[in-house]
């Protein structure tokens, strides 16, 4: 067990330090951090191979600031291929040229170059993450951004102790050759071979006993624990067996709390919640933590399970080897793969706290109403070729049947310097295409070619706009985890089928809807986000999903600048990497 705690106390001990290095801070106190980019050697399910990381370390290190805090993080690219990092859920304000996605917001950083990210945290407090937003290197390249509060949280449990945990996905292969692949053949993508909790898979993979995560806890003790999924592909239900977590912020936003046994938590979402040590533990002297798949897809999947162990600190336990008989590991609050009804009751529960001190500052009213379908796509495979997805297709994804192009240049480089280039277009429908019923049409014997283009929407300053995502049955009904860059947005509303604009505006949620960066639209289903465009500059919205990214499903929308230099978009820094 030696190995196992090394793993998991040197990231806890580096957390611990890192916090209890930052007292609290003037607005103007700077953070600064050096990453570097680089290939390292490391071993997983048998298998070993060069992994992508930073500062070698798997997962990320964490950035821990405070609100208000400057941060500055050098990053090095120390490999031949490309790279860029997206500080996913910092608003960015006035500072979009520190976002990261990769032809977005700045040109990739070429091997053996440095680009600094300068950005401000304001009026932001809680967990969030980051990753690389180049290609599929989010596989390996991800950690945890820590945001401490300026006064203390706005619940009163003592916190014994602060325990981060991170969700990610494992390939024995390279996920950027099976990108590569899937883009080349127009198949699906091949599936992880596992699921990880803070990098470690767990004793029900191969090899796999001693790269298990173990945190020890004290009996009576109240524990923060910030859960991020930083997985590729999949949302996750998680639970730690006979304990209940109690919800007290998502996606760094402050929520009403509520007690759950278990949570589900889609790609690029964030959960804290609260857990307080009180049950008796058996002879082992442990419970188990797990985390495996919500399923709405009908594509392949991982379908296993990643699990930890709680230790309870002084309980008298057995002396011999963890557990791993799967029979003895089985947890009775782990929702199963496809139960939707779980998914959607925990989501519904969340509620913004809406205090005097954290108000919901959600658009009462609206300027302007897009509605846009979310879909898989079978494109036709061009002559002279052969296609690998269904039909002897290829596999796409769209936006109103718009499937998202990258650009060669970077587009907010191109909008700021008003060049004249096809880079982009600002006619990004308002509307479907088509009226159909969109969750009820066949998945597979309709018309499902799509368009191609970087077809933006423009908004002026302080723009209050509602954005209706609407899942469609093409080719599978399914959840979709659709990420906006640059702006927290409110769910007023989400439900099953079909969007009613006459009669579901009326049913929204305009007092304590939840404030997020990443929405779960429902499998079969819709949601309706309210945003106040009130950050200039140009913003990338997305599903974080990353196949579908990949195959086109996203879009994104300019801000143009207000009155005055507090309301527009800051000049390019002078390392900003050229394409």
């Amino acid at each position: 067990m030696e190995a196992v705690r090394k793993h998991y106390g040197i990231l806890l001990a580096s957390l611990a330090i890192i916090a209890a290095a930052l007292p609290c801070c003037s607005s103007e106190t700077t953070r600064r951090f050096q990453f570097n980019v680089e290939w390292k050697k490391v071993t997983r399910l048998c298998t070993t191979k060069q992994l992508l990381m930073v500062n070698g370390q798997y997962p990320g290190p964490t950035i821990a600031v405070h609100e208000g805090d400057n941060v500055e993080i050098k990053v090095k690219n120390r490999i031949a291929q490309n790279t860029t990092l997206h500080w996913h859920g910092v608003r960015q304000l006035r500072t979009g040229w520190a976002d990261g996605p990769a032809y977005i917001t700045q040109c990739p950083i070429r091997g053996g170059q440095s680009y600094t990210y300068k950005f401000t945290v304001t009026g932001q407090r809680g967990t969030l993450l980051w990753h690389a937003h180049y290609a599929w290197q989010r596989a390996s390249v991800y950690g945890a951004l820590i945001i401490y509060p300026r006064i203390p949280y706005p619940f009163s449990h003592p916190i014994q102790a602060e325990i981060p945990i991170i969700f990610g996905e494992w390939w024995n292969g390279d996920p950027d050759e099976i990108e590569k692949t899937m883009l080349l053949t127009g198949g699906g993508p091949d599936s992880s071979n596992a699921y990880t909790i803070n990098g470690l898979p767990g004793p029900l993979y191969p090899c796999s006993n001693q790269d298990t995560f173990i945190q020890t806890v004290e009996y009576g003790k109240t524990y923060l624990l910030r859960i991020i999924n930083a997985a590729l592909t999949n949302e996750l239900f998680f639970a730690i067996a006979k304990h209940t977590l109690t919800v007290v912020e998502v996606d760094a936003v402050y929520t009403k709390p509520f007690a759950t046994t278990s949570i589900m938590i889609a790609p690029g979402q964030t959960t804290t919640v609260l857990m307080t040590a009180n049950q008796v533990p058996d002879f082992t002297g442990m419970f188990v933590m797990a985390a495996r798949p919500y399923l709405t897809s009908v594509f392949p999947f991982n379908n296993s399970t990643t699990i930890g162990f709680l230790r309870y600190k002084n309980a008298r336990t057995w002396k011999g080897k963890s557990p791993v008989d799967p029979s003895s590991l089985r947890l009775h609050n782990l929702p199963a793969m496809e139960d939707t009804a779980f998914a959607t009751k925990f989501s519904d529960k969340i509620k913004s706290l809406a205090s005097p001190q954290y108000p919901c500052n959600v658009p009462k009213t609206i300027d302007k109403r897009v509605i846009t379908t979310i879909s898989l796509n079978l494109q036709d495979c061009p002559e002279n070729k052969t296609c690998l997805g269904l039909k002897g297709k290829s596999f796409f994804a769209s936006m109103n049947n718009q499937s998202f192009v990258r650009p060669s240049i970077s587009i907010l480089e191109s909008y700021y310097k008003n060049l004249t280039t096809s880079s982009f277009s600002s006619d990004f429908p308002q509307k479907p295409p088509n009226n159909f019923d969109y969750t009820g049409v066949h998945p597979l014997t309709q018309n499902m070619n799509t368009k191609f283009g970087t077809k933006l929407l423009v908004l002026p300053y302080g723009t209050n706009i509602e954005i209706v995502l609407q899942d469609t049955s093409f080719l599978n009904l399914e959840n979709h985890p659709i990420h906006v860059h640059g702006h927290n947005f409110f769910i007023v509303g989400s439900g099953f089928g079909n969007f009613n604009e006459a009669r579901d505006p009326k049913r929204y949620n305009l007092v304590d809807p939840p404030e997020r960066n990443t929405v779960a639209v429902p499998s079969g289903g819709w949601a309706a986000i309210r945003i106040k465009a009130d950050n200039p500059g140009v913003w990338f919205v997305h599903c974080h999903l990353e196949q579908h990214t990949s195959w086109g499903l996203a879009t994104g929308f300019i801000v143009q600048n207000g009155q005055g230099p507090s309301q527009s978009l800051l000049p390019p820094p002078h390392d900003l990497p050229s394409c």
